[in-house]
């Protein structure tokens, strides 16, 4: 079973509240859910979020839409993706997080073919990206993600589901999905102001003539419209990363390891 889990909360610290911010009368959730729903190669939609109170309205957005939802732990991401693969009986699991409302299934879809025919553990587009900031997804072996969840320990590891397998490199098998041109400089993920802003545009403008507009239509716009690609590139990819880094250091410091 392929099963594909979006993450998604309201307490993002840079924008709170973004998974519902309306983009076309509708939260920009529901028009991500829409997009992945189109993920041929998955074979069931999950919605993972906490059970925090601040996320009733996510669970409530997934019950209206009649996606499945699991709630979890807030900030035990990597626990929640496990207990929810596990809930659904999933042995490939595509990772998918609410901050990258521009999700290409073509993308998602050629991933997971390349996943299941090299055998791999893990594979992403993230982690030595060549692909536009807001397009990443990672695809996961049941036993890999089992493993990380058994052994990680790490606030960083257990905040952000993939990096116990870029940094143990030497467990896994592992391949980052790559194309020869290098777009990793525009940025499409959603983590400030100006991401919306810019994913709010592309929506209006794309949308209403093709509500399966492509990752091509969007470059097609920015051709178009070449201000657009300037808009939120002052941006660090991954910034939340190293906020995590910092509660390593400060696990570390408390349990006095090194």
């Amino acid at each position: 079973m392929i099963v594909s889990i979006l993450q998604a909360r309201m307490t993002s610290t840079r924008l709170p509240g973004k998974v519902l911010m309306p983009i076309l009368g509708r939260p920009m959730l529901e028009l991500h859910i829409e997009r992945l729903r189109r993920v041929r190669r998955s074979q069931l939609l999950v919605l993972a979020t906490s059970t925090d109170s601040s996320d009733d309205p996510v669970a409530a957005l997934g019950a209206r839409l009649g996606l499945p939802c699991y709630r979890g732990s807030l900030d035990d991401v990597l626990d929640r993706y496990y207990q929810a693969a596990r809930l659904h009986n999933a042995t490939t699991v595509v990772r998918v997080t609410g901050d990258c409302p521009l999700a290409d299934p073509g993308l998602i879809n050629a991933m997971i073919d390349r996943h299941l025919a090299a055998g791999n553990d893990y594979t992403s587009n993230s982690h030595q990206p060549t692909y536009p900031d807001g397009l990443d997804a990672d695809v996961i072996a049941f036993p890999a993600l089992e493993n990380a969840w058994q052994q990680s320990r790490l606030p960083s590891h257990r905040e952000h589901v993939t990096l116990y397998f870029t940094e143990n490199p030497d467990k896994f098998h592992i391949e980052h999905f790559r194309q020869s041109v290098d777009m990793s400089h525009l940025r499409w993920t959603v983590d400030h102001r100006e991401d919306f802003e810019l994913v709010r545009e592309i929506y209006e403008a794309l949308y209403p003539i093709r509500a399966d507009f492509s990752t091509a239509d969007i470059l097609a716009l920015i051709g178009r419209h070449p201000e657009l690609a300037g808009r939120n590139t002052m941006h660090i990819r991954n910034a939340g990363w190293q906020s995590a880094f910092k509660k390593d250091e400060a696990w570390r410091r408390e349990t006095n390891r090194t």
